[in-house]
């Protein structure tokens, strides 16, 4: 006869395992865990779904002057800062839920490593990088483009392409 095969009546088994096998009580009220969802303080209202990430630590979200440049920036793509989420990663610990967080279309990362957020691909500056129904596009910090003409063009044919201008 073997072991494995061996087939004890109901009454056995409630025997042997008679402290911990099935709980027998009735069922409690089923308590409901609200999810700790941290709020992220961002500039503008995201209404189009496109972030855009810097790291400043002088600042809240973006040092004034970088602001007007990215001001005027929005405005030559026809955007403003309601259509966008500003957000400043500087002190964020845990960077993997940000881009959860947004489900933004279009990510702007301004000085910021795409690796940094948790994404599994890394692409170098002026790359339009799509992944996971989201363009990315990776560059140097704000206040590196806005004084330098070679790089200020080169994130305007970036910007034509994302945004067919």
């Amino acid at each position: 006869m073997d072991l494995n095969t061996i087939q004890l009546p109901a009454h056995i088994i409630t025997d042997l395992y008679k402290n911990v096998l099935i709980d027998t009580r009735e069922p409690g009220p089923v308590s409901e865990k609200k999810e700790a969802r941290t709020e992220l303080k961002f500039l503008g209202e995201n209404k189009k779904k496109i972030l855009i990430l810097v790291d400043y630590a002088d600042a809240v979200h973006i040092p004034d002057k970088q602001l007007q440049f990215l001001t005027n920036l929005l405005a030559a793509i026809k955007l403003n800062l309601g259509d966008v989420a500003v957000f400043n990663i500087h002190e964020q610990n845990n960077r993997n839920g940000i881009l959860s967080f947004f489900k933004s279309n279009v990510v702007f990362l301004f000085g910021v490593e795409p690796t940094s957020l948790g994404l599994p691909v890394n692409f170098p500056h002026f790359q339009i990088q799509p992944f996971d129904k989201t363009t990315y596009l990776f560059s140097p910090a704000l206040h590196e483009i806005e004084d330098d003409k070679i790089l200020k063009s080169k994130l305007w044919v970036c910007l034509k392409k994302i945004f067919n201008l």
